[in-house]
């Protein structure tokens, strides 16, 4: 029984596997590294809110040239009058510091933002990681599925044209008419174009693959469905996904951000309290050659009364933004509980569909078998053979096409369930995390330099 094209198999030791495959597209897709290095911008989110409780130190320096004529109005004698003139050159440095000390507790609310902003950022990391494995491993057993398809395509060309020989053979002794010849040479017309098609489609998963896993593909080894992460009920997979999938946690934190916002806004009406410090030294201030040093420190305490209701109508805008965000959060919900129950219903439809080819095929092989000795006594056409030898061949790409679409669909719906990721599926790579570069920067308080040096 010809029952198997793609999902078993031997395969050669230098094969690139499923696993492998997604490995390359964990390390070198475009799109996961892009949002890597969007997951390291926010975290620089965190040391900017920080700054807010950090000392603002700014130094100033001046210098200039002043004349100045003065004419007393009286003759000049020995005890003065007459015209003076200065000329100075008045400069000074200096150095001012500005602490706060109170904001309306504007600058907490606003680390607190950041850092969710930051744990939302890595969900979506995570959310782009399930989509691009899951584009990786539909590649994979679409090139796997095109290129079985291609095989049989192929042959079948290879076979009516053996069927057209015979049937021109028969022609010449009389035994079929030229009717048969035509037909013969229509199938096999149509199986060229056929083939060309699937070649055709080969091609174009085989670019997709490239854009996805980074390299061209080579020997592929047989891909097999993720049975082990597949839950036994569509409930149980409801459970994992509505409480685990990344997107729904990342719109819960944007719900988070977004409600920190309404106090940021509501802080701007708090009393504000600071403190700053100046010291400056001053030369050729009244004249030539004269100097002073200076240093001061003012407490200020500023109570916002009116502002014109900017503030008011920013903080009513951060609410309903609030409002909008749970929203979202709830819509997330049921796109994740939709894509579940829609993957479930393919995955239970592939196995189904698996079953039906394999008997499809058997009942299509032997009836051909049959066919071809009825027509070898003249009991049936050459248009028999062939449409029985079409039947085959359309059973064998129903299972080709089944046994990829039940992997796909395994990969679908552990990625509904939010859990087709780097370590869930034991991939052999260094596992990225995005802990390690908000460490590096989250207490930062001065440095131009990325952690790696850029």
């Amino acid at each position: 029984m010809t029952s198997v094209f793609v999902l078993a198999g031997a395969a050669g030791a230098s094969a690139e596997t499923l696993e492998s495959a997604l490995a390359r597209a964990y390390g070198n897709n475009p799109d996961i590294n892009a949002q890597r290095a969007s997951v390291r911008a926010t975290d620089e989110t965190v040391p900017q809110a920080k700054s807010g409780y950090r000392p603002q130190i700014n130094g100033t320096a001046d210098v200039g040239r002043t004349y100045t004529e003065f004419d007393s109005g009286t003759p000049r004698t020995v005890f003065g009058g007459g015209t003076t003139t200065s000329r100075l050159t008045p400069r000074g440095f200096g150095v001012q510091i500005d602490q706060s000390l109170f904001d309306g507790y504007r600058t907490t609310n606003r680390v607190r933002a950041a850092e969710s902003s930051v744990l939302g950022s890595r969900e979506t990391l995570n959310t782009t990681e399930q989509s691009v494995l899951l584009d990786g491993a539909t590649a994979y057993m679409d090139v796997l599925r095109d290129t079985a398809i291609l095989d049989l395509q192929r042959n079948n060309v290879e076979v009516i044209d053996e069927q057209l020989r015979q049937t021109r053979d028969r022609f010449n002794v009389g035994e079929v008419t030229r009717t048969d010849v035509a037909q013969a040479e229509a199938r096999l017309a149509a199986a060229r174009s056929e083939a060309s098609l699937a070649e055709a489609t080969l091609r174009n998963s085989i670019a997709v693959y490239r854009q996805v896993i980074g390299v061209d593909p080579a020997q592929l080894a047989p891909g097999r469905p993720l049975d082990k992460l597949t839950p036994r009920t569509v409930d149980a997979a409801l459970k994992v996904g509505l409480n685990e999938h990344p997107a729904i946690k990342a719109r819960q934190h944007a719900v988070d951000v977004a409600e920190l916002q309404v106090k940021i806004e509501q802080g701007a009406l708090a009393p504000q309290l600071g403190v700053s410090g100046s010291v400056n030294q001053r030369y050729d201030r009244n004249q030539e050659g004269d100097n002073a040093l200076s240093a001061s420190v003012v407490a200020q305490l500023t109570v916002p009364i009116y502002e014109g209701g900017q503030v008011y109508a920013a903080t009513r805008q951060a609410k309903e933004t609030a409002g909008q965000r749970r929203l979202e959060a709830d819509s997330v919900r049921d796109q994740v509980r939709a894509a579940i129950q829609s993957s479930w219903g393919r995955l239970e439809a592939a196995r189904a569909q698996i079953q039906a080819a394999q008997a499809q095929i058997d009942a299509a092989e032997t009836a051909l078998n049959g066919v071809r000795e009825e027509a070898r006594v003249g009991q049936r056409t050459t248009l028999d053979v062939l449409n029985a030898q079409q039947e085959l061949l359309n059973a064998r790409v129903n299972l080709i096409t089944a046994q990829r679409d039940r992997v796909v669909a395994s990969y679908s719906l552990v990625n509904a369930m939010g859990r087709l990721n780097s370590r869930a599926l034991g991939l052999k790579v260094n596992h990225y995390s995005p802990k390690i570069h908000y460490d590096q920067v989250k207490d930062l308080w001065i440095g131009l330099s990325t952690p790696d040096g850029r």
